[in-house]
């Protein structure tokens, strides 16, 4: 990919920085989200379609400081008072004690963390030593996202994960013990092979560990992964009606055992919802750090280029990384917020949405969607057709 970014694009940024300058000193036009994108795995997972990119310990160090001098370029351009910080990736925790802790202390320096309350990071199994993990509680970071996907060895193998069932619990125990008090436990299910037998033992597991937040989700092909070609090429299939019972048994184990059920894919103990994920489902600003990562501002949206190499010479030289800016129009910004938020429990107002008032009707009739009060929330029923119902609202 080229170095250099198209003239367009380039006079995009610079009216967007100059409103950013602008907003700079605005509490009301101050980024409270932050997304940090670190690309970097052990290991491939067939499934994922986001940009990852194998671990090569040479080049983090220089990453490392060139995700610290993009938050700083952000911050003399634009006010940002965080209330929520995620790292994701890749694995953020491929990162070793002293890179992490460099990292981290590197945006304490250079944010006002005063309404800071949800700090993530995304980790996986086998890549948290008691070490690291206490060094992360010490540096502000409270909510940890565990990847774990199922408790069963040969569909971790089928994953390509790296890790084991006993390594997993292993590290959830290691993050309880250095005072985390609130992990995610990130699940799969619709699987090649999986049996509903097996999901059930998945979710038991899960619940009798307890942690705060499950996040339980159907596996999807995606271009530009293993699976999608071993897919389009017959070898995995996709099993619809078991897809749905999957989905059904979630619901009823993990709703009986006290999570609230709270999006699509997502059950918490009460009050231990994602404040980050909330955030942006509801269509609120966010920033994106990192290669790949995308932002939203009022009616812009700007994505970083996705190759690591290109966006730490770019951002270590003082340009600018990203690679493409979308003008957002009113009708995109109300199709997405209206997709996002028919997959959460508070649903949507019915007036934001009054132009579709045919289509609410039929999935009312249909028994896909009720009113609670004035908002238009899915049934039980209307969960398993959650997108279908959502692109009638495009």
């Amino acid at each position: 990919m080229s170095s250099e970014v198209e003239p367009s694009v380039v006079a995009d940024e610079e009216r967007f920085l100059d409103s950013a300058r602008n907003d700079k000193g605005s509490d009301a036009g101050a980024i409270r989200h932050i997304y940090v994108h670190i690309p970097f795995c052990a290991r491939i997972c067939p499934y994922c379609a986001f940009y990852k990119e194998l671990l090569d310990r040479s080049q983090l160090t220089r990453f490392c400081d060139a995700l610290v001098a993009e938050i700083e370029l952000h911050a003399q351009d634009r006010h940002l008072l965080p209330s929520t910080i995620y790292f994701g990736g890749g694995t953020p925790t491929a990162l070793s004690t002293a890179q992490l802790d460099s990292l981290l202390e590197g945006f304490r320096a250079r944010l006002d963390l005063s309404v800071l309350t949800e700090w993530t990071m995304e980790a996986t199994p086998g890549s948290v030593s008691a070490r690291k993990a206490a060094l992360l509680r010490d540096a502000g970071v409270n909510r940890i996202s565990l990847g774990i996907q199922s408790w069963d060895d040969d569909l971790l193998q089928l994953l390509g994960r790296e890790h084991n069932a006993l390594q997993a619990e292993q590290s959830f125990r290691i993050l309880g013990e250095a005072g985390f008090s609130n992990i995610n436990v990130d699940l799969m299910f619709g699987l090649p092979g999986q049996t509903l037998a097996q999901w059930r033992a998945t979710l038991q597991k899960t619940v009798a560990l307890g942690p705060e937040h499950i996040s339980a989700y159907c596996l999807t092909y995606e271009e530009d992964t293993d699976f999608f070609l071993r897919h389009t090429r017959g070898e995995l299939r996709q099993d619809s009606d078991g897809d749905a019972k999957m989905f059904e048994l979630a619901m009823s184990i993990l709703q009986r055992a006290g999570y609230e059920h709270y999006e699509i894919s997502n059950y918490a103990q009460p009050g231990f919802e994602s404040a980050h994920n909330r955030a942006y489902w509801a269509g609120e600003d966010y920033l994106g750090i990192g290669p790949s990562a995308f932002s939203t501002a009022g009616m812009q949206r700007w994505q970083n280029v996705s190759n690591y190499r290109e966006y730490h010479d770019r951002v270590l030289r003082g340009e600018s990384p990203i690679d493409s800016v979308e003008q957002l129009t009113p009708a995109m910004k109300l199709a997405e917020r209206t997709a996002l938020l028919l997959r959460t429990r508070d649903g949507i107002s019915a007036d934001e949405v009054a132009q579709f008032d045919s289509a609410t009707r039929e999935f009312v009739d249909l028994g896909l969607l009720q009113l609670s009060g004035n908002r238009l929330v899915l049934t039980r029923k209307g969960k398993s057709l959650a997108d279908s119902v959502a692109e009638a609202f495009a």
